[in-house]
């Protein structure tokens, strides 16, 4: 990346230690944090650096997490704008839109696409 760019992870928010996450909620905050640091040391070579928290969503490493949908049920009810474990196009959105150069300066962010859950508190 010699003129900028784009570095973009997915996280599932590690702020809360989520029931039946366990060992992956504390690989999560470290990934969040290691985001933080390389936001700040590649920031000067114009690489952005950002995550984005998805809700959860089936996928293949999904199915890895025992308990994975005890953490899921009630996800939509809780999501004011309704969320759709099936459906992982929200999330994709997100990330191309932060590859693109349409968030030329924002770095060391965590993009929550979670229908807002985040925001609702227990």
């Amino acid at each position: 990346m010699t003129e900028g760019g784009s570095v973009v992870g997915l996280t599932f928010d590690a702020s809360f230690a989520w029931p039946v996450y366990d060992w992956m909620g504390v690989a999560k905050a470290a990934f969040e944090s290691t985001s933080r640091y390389l936001a700040r040391d590649l920031g000067p070579d114009g690489i952005r650096c950002n995550l984005v928290s998805a809700g959860p969503i089936r996928t293949t490493a999904a199915k890895s997490i025992p308990g994975f949908s005890s953490m899921e049920d009630g996800w939509p009810e809780r999501a004011p704008l309704g969320w759709d474990q099936t459906d992982p196009e929200p999330t994709a959105r997100a990330v191309a839109a932060l590859l693109s150069d349409w968030f030329p300066a924002t770095t060391g962010e965590i993009v929550h696409v979670d229908g807002g859950v985040h925001a609702m508190g227990l």
